[in-house]
C-alpha cells in the first residue's frame, strides 16, 4: 500500500516549515493550522519505488488518486485514468441489494471454512484488498454496480505474470459465482474474460546442478563468522547457511517448514517427520548421521528452533529472515544460469532421487504431489522414462527403409 503524506512548501499557509512532512495523524491533533500544501504518496509500483504528487490537498481525493495509482499498479496511468471518478449514487436502504464489503467479507469467511491453506487464503485477502481499492476508485459501494466492463479495467490493471495472472483470474471468477448463487448479481459478468496465452504451459522446474551446489558451498565458506552488532551485522554465519541448506536439499523441505523446524518434534534418530501440504498425509523420511549430528549440535545452542534467529517465531518473518541470508550466499555464488531461490533446493531435492531411478511413485510421495504432476515438471530428470521413449522409437523405425549413401562432390 502506498504511503501518503504532506509535504509543506514555501509561504506555508499553516506557518509549517518548508520541506517539512506531516501525516493525516499529525493533523489530527489538537491546534494543527490547516494549509493547503500538497499531498504525496510514497512507494513502489511495478518495480519502481517513487514519491508522486497527488494534485491533491485533502485527505479523502488524495487516498482516490492513491487507490487507482495501486489498482492500476503503475504511477503513468493515462490522463483518462487519473481523473478522479464520479461516484454512482447508490441507495444502501434498498430491498434485496448487498453492500460490497458484506460480499467480500462473507466470501472470505468461505474460503476459511473451507479449510483452505494460510498461504492460498493470503492471497485470496490480497485479490479482495485490490478489488476493493478498485470499487473505492470508482465510487461503489454494492456489489451489484459491478459490471463487465468494470471487469475488463480490473483485469487489464494487473502487473502479474502470465500463470499468475490466470490464478488470479480463477479467484475472481470464483468470486463472482459465489455472488451470482446468492442472487447478489443476476449474470456473469466475467464470461468473457480469457486467461493470457500460454498460462496454461506448466513452469519448468529448474534444480540446482551439482557443480551450482559446489559454488554455494564454497561461498557459504567465504561469509565466515558472525559478526558483532553495529554496521553490517550479521548474526548467522557460513555453516549456519549450510546447515540450511543442507536440511533443505536432503528432505525436499520448503523454506518456511526449515525456517520454523522443530528439531524435538520432528527428528527421531535418523527417521525426520512430514507433514504434506497439498495430500495432508503425514510422512517419515530418512537423514544420513553426519546432517543428524549437525542439527543436535545446533540445538545445543540455539534450542528447539534450530533456524530461530532473533526473538521472532512467526513463520513469515523468520522465513524472509532466511530467504534474505540465503540471497547472499546466492550472490556470492553467482552468476546462476537461472535466477536461485531457496525453492530451488527442493527441485534439487527430486532431481537427485530421480536421477538415482528412484521409482516416480515414491518420489511424488516424498513431496506430497501426484505422479502426474511429478511427469509434468520434472520429465528431464526421469532417465527410465527417457530410455522407454528412445526404446519406442528405436522399435518403430527399426525396419523402415533407409537412404543410400551417396558420396557428394566436393573440391578436388
Amino acid at each position: 500500500m502506498l504511503a501518503l503524506y504532506r509535504r509543506h512548501r514555501q509561504n506555508c499557509k499553516g506557518d509549517h516549515a518548508h520541506n517539512t512532512r506531516s501525516s493525516e495523524y499529525d493533523e489530527r491533533k489538537k491546534g494543527w493550522k490547516r494549509c493547503e500544501c500538497p499531498i504525496f504518496a510514497s512507494g513502489t509500483l511495478d518495480r519502481i519505488a517513487r514519491r508522486q504528487n497527488t494534485g491533491q490537498w485533502e485527505w479523502e481525493p488524495s487516498r482516490l488518486v492513491a487507490a487507482k495509482w495501486e489498482t492500476f499498479g503503475r504511477w503513468d496511468a493515462t490522463a483518462a485514468e487519473t481523473s478522479l471518478p464520479v461516484p454512482v449514487p447508490a441507495t444502501d436502504q434498498t430491498p434485496g441489494r448487498t453492500k460490497l464489503a458484506d460480499a467480500t467479507e462473507a466470501f472470505l469467511a468461505t474460503c476459511q471454512n473451507r479449510g483452505i491453506a494460510t498461504p492460498t487464503l493470503k492471497k485470496y485477502r490480497t485479490f479482495i484488498k485490490q478489488l476493493d481499492a478498485y470499487c473505492h476508485f470508482r465510487g461503489y459501494t454494492m456489489i451489484d454496480q459491478l459490471t463487465i466492463t468494470d471487469m475488463d479495467r480490473f483485469y487489464a490493471s494487473w502487473k502479474d505474470g502470465k500463470r499468475a495472472k490466470a490464478k488470479k483470474l480463477e479467484r475472481l471468477k470464483s468470486f463472482v459465482k459465489f455472488c451470482i448463487n446468492r442472487e447478489w448479481i443476476a449474470k456473469d459478468i466475467t464470461r468473457d474474460l480469457k486467461a493470457p496465452e500460454g498460462s496454461s504451459i506448466p513452469a519448468n522446474k529448474t534444480p540446482f546442478t551439482d557443480r551450482e551446489l559446489e559454488r554455494i558451498y564454497a561461498a557459504c565458506d567465504t561469509i565466515g563468522a558472525p559478526t558483532k552488532p553495529g554496521p553490517g551485522h550479521r548474526p548467522w554465519s557460513g555453516e549456519d547457511a549450510k546447515d540450511f541448506i543442507y536440511l533443505s536439499i536432503y528432505t525436499g523441505l520448503r523454506i518456511s517448514d526449515v525456517s520454523t523446524f522443530n528439531i524435538a518434534e520432528r527428528l527421531n534418530g535418523n527417521d525426520l517427520f512430514l507433514r504434506m501440504h497439498k495430500t495432508k498425509k503425514e510422512l517419515y523420511t530418512w537423514i544420513p548421521d553426519w546432517l543428524v549430528n549437525r542439527l543436535r549440535d545446533r540445538e545445543e545452542k540455539y534450542g528447539a528452533l534450530i533456524f530461530r534467529s532473533g526473538e521472532a517465531t512467526n513463520m513469515r518473518a523468520m522465513s524472509e529472515r532466511w530467504r534474505e541470508n540465503l540471497r547472499k550466499v546466492f550472490k556470492l555464488a553467482g552468476p546462476f544460469a537461472e535466477p536461485p531461490t531457496p525453492h530451488r533446493f527442493r527441485h534439487t531435492f527430486v532431481r537427485i532421487l530421480l536421477e538415482k531411478g528412484v521409482p516416480e511413485t515414491e518420489v511424488a510421495t516424498l513431496i506430497g504431489d501426484t505422479v502426474e504432476v511429478l511427469r509434468r515438471h520434472y520429465a528431464k530428470w526421469m532417465p527410465g522414462r527417457q530410455e522407454r521413449l528412445a526404446s519406442i522409437l528405436r522399435d518403430a523405425f527399426t525396419d523402415k527403409p533407409r537412404p543410400k549413401l551417396v558420396q557428394m562432390p566436393g573440391p578436388r
